[in-house]
């Protein structure tokens, strides 16, 4: 739940709002409004708060009673939650907000009604669609298990991983879905898509069948849509009909929770080896394409990769990728953190290099990529989770966009310790001038760099250069001092890349490595 004033407050609230519609998040936003009578007048800090917000809200209120606030309030609540999740803003006007009434009863709010069945498979179609993705899965040689934000639950991911214990294929995720199965598990290829591992683009590029769960296949993790699984059929499985058929023509669809669909998939599964006669030679050639794909993962792998040659400064993927085990070594469990990021380069280096364990552990916009995202988020995860310790990885651009949240960060005292990647550049933009337009840069470099940690100290933060303090991560994760914010600077070359990099227009395959 998050306020704003009217007017400007509610505008800078919107690019939030339509980041949490993006990613599925569901949020109960409370904006204030002038006065109903001045409605429509240009009053001071007066905005068409409903109306800006109604094309990237799941559901957006203004109300003109505090009656109306009776329904209002819990309907929106169920509304963000039933369904595809996603945010709701209620426009309340200052003398709504001071008015008073009598009511005998609190309203019932009725969230079938509000989630109705139209969004479902209908009853009399499931059981087929059912029947037919086993059949489709019995019968596959090469099946992936596609998996988006709609499988990164606790429920979704548990009925995932008894899924895979009887049937066993590689499985790759978009951004949204890392963290639904482990990332050390035997069977995760990884991210797919422009940044995504080669394992996982070439696993989508030859399989002969695709289940899709929770994924709204996104440009940047299909690459170009004419090329995308080429030899697949496609099953896609999400609880937003609106998502079917949008982007990728799906053979098969099922409008439902995943996590309802797994569990059945399963039992039938067994039922279906022993009908098809050639199920043990397709299980057997299963076999065979995991390991071919589990093999390219562990070749295709390199903590190198984009690096520059002669590079004087830090390699941000080695540093990523240990910062669960610099943790361990302090008194943390690596398992225990939970990572937020914000945009850019570093974004990409975590989502590649940063071994995600658990489901909502790795938190990051995805769809809307919103930089600045990622230190009010540590802030939002440390008040949610105040025993767990809290790490956003963040750049020198992004973390100007919201750097106030710092003040925040030492008020409350929280266990966050913020990593920020220094290269003097807007590192993405920097990278996609230098392939893709001649290495004329524009915009993408800084003409002069603050002191970030000298400003984090400014704010009352404990902060350290990585280059100058061997130690800095026994004062970010020492167990004595969970409870304290921390803040890391550390240096990289402006012309370390993200790669493999999937060049527009191009499939997942032809990527630069």
């Amino acid at each position: 739940v998050c306020l704003a004033t009217s007017g400007p407050g509610a505008m800078n609230l919107l690019t939030a709002v339509a980041d949490a519609r993006s990613d599925s998040v569901p949020i109960i936003a409370i904006t204030g409004q002038v006065n109903t009578s001045l409605i429509g007048t240009d009053a001071f800090q007066e905005a068409d708060t409903f109306g800006l917000s109604f094309p990237i809200t799941k559901h957006s209120v203004m109300v003109k009673s505090p009656e109306e606030l009776l329904h209002a309030i819990p309907e929106a609540f169920a509304i963000a939650v039933n369904g595809r999740p996603g945010p709701v803003l209620i426009d309340v006007p200052r003398d709504v907000q001071c008015a008073s009434c009598e009511f005998d009863e609190w309203p019932d709010v009725n969230a079938v009604r509000i989630h109705d069945i139209r969004f479902h498979t209908p009853a009399s179609e499931y059981a087929a669609r059912m029947e037919k993705i086993t059949e489709a899965l019995v019968v596959s040689r090469k099946p992936v298990l596609y998996c988006g934000g709609g499988c990164n639950t606790a429920a979704a991911s548990e009925e995932l991983k008894k899924f895979l214990k009887s049937y066993r294929l590689p499985v790759v995720t978009s951004l949204m879905g890392l963290g639904c199965i482990p990332e050390s598990s035997c069977m995760s290829a990884g991210m797919v898509g422009m940044h995504g591992s080669y394992a996982a683009n070439v696993a989508m590029h030859e399989a002969d069948l695709v289940i899709a769960a929770g994924v709204h296949f996104d440009d940047r993790a299909t690459g170009a849509v004419s090329k995308f699984c080429p030899n697949a059929k496609i099953v896609h499985i999400d609880v937003d009909a609106a998502e079917v058929n949008k982007i990728v023509n799906a053979d098969i669809s099922v409008v439902a929770d995943v996590e309802s669909v797994f569990p059945i998939l399963v039992q039938l599964a067994a039922e279906k080896q022993e009908k098809f006669a050639s199920a043990w030679q397709n299980a057997e050639a299963r076999a065979v394409w995991l390991e071919k794909i589990m093999n390219i993962k562990k070749d295709n792998f390199s903590l190198e990769s984009g690096r520059p040659k002669n590079a004087g400064n830090s390699n941000p993927r080695a540093f990523i990728a240990s910062v669960p085990e610099l943790a361990g070594k302090a008194g943390l469990p690596g398992g225990s953190l939970i990572v937020t990021t914000d945009v850019g380069q570093h974004q990409m280096w975590a989502a590649q290099y940063y071994p995600v364990e658990k489901p909502r552990t790795f938190l990051t916009s995805g769809s809307l990529g919103t930089m600045g995202f990622g230190l009010p988020a540590a802030v939002g995860a440390a008040l949610a989770n105040p025993d767990r310790q809290i790490v956003c990885f963040s750049g020198d651009g992004s973390i100007l966009m919201n750097i106030q949240e710092l003040a925040t960060l030492a008020e409350q005292n929280l266990a966050v310790t913020v990593i920020v990647f220094e290269n003097g550049t807007l590192g993405m933009v920097y990278q996609q001038q230098k392939y893709l337009f001649n290495k004329n840069y524009s915009a993408s470099t800084f003409a002069a760099r603050p002191d970030l940690v000298a400003i984090a100290r400014g704010f009352g933060i404990e902060a350290a250069d990585a280059a100058d303090d061997d130690a800095w991560y026994e004062k970010a994760f020492a167990p004595d001092r969970k409870r304290k914010p921390f803040f890391v600077r550390v240096k990289i070359d402006n012309e370390e890349d993200v790669l493999p990099f999937v060049p527009g227009g191009k499939a997942n395959v032809d990527a630069i490595k």
